[in-house]
C-alpha cells in the first residue's frame, strides 16, 4: 500500500505545533508494519533544510491563475527520518522561513497544492492513498476528482485528517481563478458561508475524514468555528483516531536533549536532578512544585487566563509554587507573562519563544504540565509529560478527556478541572500543591502515568483499517 501525506508541517523539517509531530511520526510506523508512506511539503527555509543533503526528484511546470511558474520536488537522500520526504521547492512562494504568517498564505498554499497535484499526475504507477493534513492540503480532494486536467487521479482514494478545525482556509470566490480548470457545476463542494472553504472542501470531497481524538469528532459538531452543520451531516464518513507520540524521539531513558536519563525504576532520584538544572538556570526554588506551561500563547490554550490565573495562585498560596512557561504568540500575553518574572523573583520564570531542547528539558523536571485550552482537538503535550512522569493538569476537553483520568477517580494520574477560568486553575494548583506534598500518591501516579502506552505502534493499525475501508 502505497500512501502519500501531504501536510504544511513534518518535523524536524518544519514544525509548528502538534501537526508537525504527528506528520513526522506516522509514516515511519507505517513503513514498519509493511506500508510505503511517505511525506510531501513546502520547502521553506529552515536549518533542517540547509543541514541535510537533498537530491532532485522531479521538475515540473503548472499554474496558478495567469501565473505559470516552475517548481522542483526535491528528496531527502538518506532515507534517515524513516520514511522518504519530499519539499516542493516553489521559487519566491514557499521558499522563506517561516511556514505561516504572510498576507499571500492563501496563495502559497494553493500553489503548493496544484504542484502536489500535478507531479502526482505523472506517476507511472498511481499511490493507494494521498492523505491530506488540515486545509492547507483540504483542496486536493476536490483537485483530483473534478480539475480536468487531473482526471488520471479521480479514483485515488483520499483522506482528510483534522488537527484543527479553528482554521478553515476560508478565501474569496475571486482565488477560484487560481484552482486548475475545475467542473463548474461542483462549485457547492467548494463553497461553505459564501466562501471558498479549503477545510469544508476536505471534508465534502475526500473519501474518509479523521479526526485526532474521539471526543474531538464530537465536539466538532458544536464546537467548529461555524462548520457544526457539516460534520453533522458527513459524520458517517468521519472517525476519531487518538494520536500517538514517538516514543523513540520521547523517551527519558534515551533522550539527548535533556542532562540526566531516567526510567521507572530511577524517576525519582533521576527526574530530581534535571528539576534542579533547570531551577538553578531560570531562578527557581527545587524544593517546591514545578508548574510547567509548554505552548502557543493563543485563546485557543487559554494563555489570556495565564497571568492572573498564576498571580492569584502565587498569592493564595503564599508562593508554595514554581511556575515556568513556555511559548510565544500574543504580544499582550507575553508583556503580562514577563512582568509577573519581577512580581515573583525565585518563583517564576518564562521563556517566550520556543526551543525543542527547552521543552524536552521542561518536561523531564516538571512535576506538573498546566494545559488549560479552550480547545484541544487532541493535545500531545499532556501524552509526553505521561512519558516523562510529569502530571498533567488538564481542562477537560477534546482529547484531554480521553488521556486523563483525574486522581479522584479509580486509577487517576493526572488532574482534571471544567473551565479554562483563573478560579478553576487556581483550584487545580491547590490540588497539585497537596499532592506533592503526599509523596506517596505522588510517587503512584508519576508510575501511574509512565507505563500508559501512547505509541503509534497500535494508532498506525487503526489507520490502517480506514485506508482498507475504502480501497
Amino acid at each position: 500500500m502505497v500512501v502519500v501525506h501531504v501536510s504544511a508541517e513534518c518535523y524536524p523539517m518544519a514544525k509548528a505545533g502538534g501537526l508537525g509531530d504527528v506528520v513526522g511520526a506516522l509514516p515511519k510506523y507505517q513503513k514498519k508494519i509493511g506500508a510505503e508512506a511517505m511525506v510531501v511539503m513546502p520547502m521553506y527555509q529552515t536549518p533542517f533544510l540547509q543541514q541535510n543533503k537533498w537530491e532532485v526528484h522531479f521538475k515540473g511546470k503548472t499554474n496558478l491563475g495567469n501565473w505559470f511558474f516552475d517548481y522542483t520536488i526535491i528528496k531527502e537522500s538518506t532515507g534517515k527520518l524513516g520514511f522518504d520526504l519530499y519539499l516542493v521547492d516553489i521559487h519566491g512562494l514557499l521558499d522563506r522561513p517561516k511556514i505561516y504568517g504572510y498576507p499571500d498564505d492563501t496563495d502559497r498554499f494553493i500553489g503548493f497544492q496544484v504542484a502536489v497535484v500535478n507531479w502526482l499526475t505523472q506517476w507511472v504507477d498511481l499511490p493507494d492513498i494521498v492523505h491530506c493534513h488540515d486545509h492547507q492540503a483540504g483542496l486536493i480532494p476536490f483537485m483530483m476528482k473534478y480539475c480536468y486536467d487531473y482526471q488520471k487521479l479521480q479514483f485515488v482514494k483520499t483522506v482528510l485528517s483534522i488537527h484543527n478545525a479553528q482554521y478553515h482556509g476560508a478565501m474569496g470566490w475571486d482565488k477560484s481563478l487560481l484552482i486548475p480548470r475545475w467542473d463548474i457545476w461542483k462549485r457547492g463542494l467548494l463553497e461553505w458561508n459564501n466562501n471558498i472553504n479549503a477545510l469544508a472542501t476536505g471534508v465534502k470531497c475526500a473519501d474518509k475524514v479523521t479526526t485526532v481524538s474521539h471526543s474531538y469528532l464530537q465536539q466538532l459538531k458544536y464546537q467548529s468555528n461555524g462548520m457544526e452543520a457539516l460534520f453533522d451531516l458527513e459524520q458517517n464518513k468521519c472517525v476519531g483516531i487518538l494520536n500517538g507520540i514517538d516514543n523513540e524521539v520521547w523517551n527519558p531513558a534515551t533522550d539527548p536533549m535533556i542532562a540526566h536519563h531516567y526510567s521507572l525504576a530511577d524517576v525519582e532520584v533521576e527526574k530530581k536532578k534535571n528539576k534542579k538544572a533547570l531551577c538553578a538556570q531560570y531562578n527557581l526554588d527545587p524544593t517546591k512544585p514545578l508548574i510547567v506551561f509548554i505552548g502557543r500563547l493563543v485563546g485557543e490554550k487559554a494563555a489570556d487566563v495565564l497571568p492572573g490565573a498564576i498571580q492569584h495562585a502565587l498569592d493564595k498560596t503564599k508562593a508554595a509554587a514554581n511556575f515556568f512557561i513556555i511559548g510565544a504568540g500574543d504580544t499582550s500575553t507575553e508583556s503580562a507573562l514577563n512582568y509577573l518574572v519581577q512580581l515573583y523573583p525565585g518563583n517564576y520564570n518564562t521563556f517566550i519563544g520556543y526551543d525543542e531542547k527547552i521543552g524536552h528539558e521542561a518536561y523531564a523536571a516538571a512535576d506538573f504540565l498546566l494545559m488549560p485550552s479552550r480547545v484541544e482537538p487532541c493535545g500531545l503535550n499532556q501524552l509526553y509529560a505521561l512519558r516523562y512522569g510529569t502530571i498533567p493538569m488538564v481542562r477537560d476537553t477534546g482529547g484531554l478527556h480521553d488521556t486523563v483520568v483525574d486522581m479522584g477517580d479509580p486509577g487517576g494520574f493526572g488532574i482534571k478541572f471544567l473551565n479554562a477560568s483563573e478560579q478553576d486553575i487556581v483550584y487545580s494548583v491547590e490540588r497539585a500543591i497537596a499532592v506533592y506534598k503526599d509523596k506517596k500518591q505522588m510517587n503512584q501516579m508519576i508510575q501511574k502515568a509512565m507505563q500508559i502506552d501512547h505509541s503509534w505502534e497500535s494508532v498506525v493499525l487503526e489507520y490502517k483499517k480506514v485506508y482498507e475501508s475504502i480501497l
